[in-house]
C-alpha cells in the first residue's frame, strides 16, 4: 500500500473563523483516499508571543513546507490583504524559492472577513502571489460545486471564504462548509495525482 500523502493546512487566525475554515478544509483533505492533513499556524507579530502555542496546532516551520505534497493557505482579511503574521512567515521562505522546493505542487487559499465586501477576493489573490513565485499550481473552486452558486455569504471561485459579520459572531454557513471541504478534497486529490 502506498504511503499517504500529506497536505499542509497553514493559516493565521485571530477570531477563530479562519481556524474553523481550516478545520473544514482538513475534513475535505482526509475524505480523499490516501491523504492526510497537517494543521499548522504562525505566531502573532508580538515580541512577547510564546515560542509554542498554548493550544491548537503547532507553529509552522519551513520543514512543514518542504514535506508537504500540497498546501492550503489561510488568513483573515486585513485591509483587503493577508494578515501580516502570515506574510512574515512567507517572507522567510526564500531558501525554498531558490531551491525550487515547491515548484509543481498544488496550492489553494482561504480567508474570513468581518464584512461581506471586505476584501475576500483581493485577500485570496494576495495569498496566491507568493505561491505563484514559488511555482505552485493554484487551485480554486469550480462552479461545478453547487454551493458556490447558492451561497449568500462566503465562498468564491478563488478559494473558500467566510463572512463572520460586523461583530465577528456569525458561524460558518452550510454553503461555506461545503465549499471549504470541496476545496480541501480537490487539493488532496490533485496532490495525489501529481505526486
Amino acid at each position: 500500500m502506498a504511503e499517504p500523502i500529506e497536505i499542509l493546512v497553514l493559516y493565521y487566525s485571530r477570531g477563530g473563523h479562519t481556524a474553523a475554515l481550516a478545520e473544514e478544509i482538513r475534513h475535505g483533505v482526509i475524505a480523499a483516499p490516501g491523504c492526510q492533513a497537517r494543521l499548522r499556524t504562525v505566531p502573532p507579530l508580538d515580541p512577547g508571543a510564546p515560542v509554542v502555542p498554548a493550544s491548537g496546532p503547532a507553529y509552522a516551520t519551513r520543514d512543514d513546507l518542504r514535506e508537504c505534497a500540497g498546501l492550503a493557505l489561510g488568513s483573515p482579511t486585513r485591509f483587503g490583504n493577508m494578515a501580516a503574521p502570515l506574510k512574515a512567515f512567507l517572507d522567510t521562505t526564500s531558501d525554498l524559492w531558490m531551491s525550487g522546493t515547491l515548484v509543481g505542487r498544488p496550492a489553494a487559499v482561504f480567508t474570513a472577513t468581518g464584512s461581506l465586501h471586505g476584501g475576500q477576493e483581493s485577500t485570496l489573490l494576495s495569498m496566491m502571489l507568493p505561491l505563484l513565485h514559488h511555482g505552485m499550481v493554484i487551485l480554486g473552486v469550480p462552479y461545478t460545486e453547487a454551493a458556490l452558486l447558492a451561497t449568500t455569504s462566503g465562498g468564491t471561485p478563488y478559494g473558500a471564504s467566510h463572512h463572520a459579520g460586523p461583530d465577528n459572531t456569525l458561524p460558518l454557513s452550510e454553503h461555506e462548509r461545503r465549499i471549504a471541504r470541496a476545496l480541501g478534497r480537490r487539493l488532496a486529490e490533485t496532490a495525489r495525482r501529481l505526486a
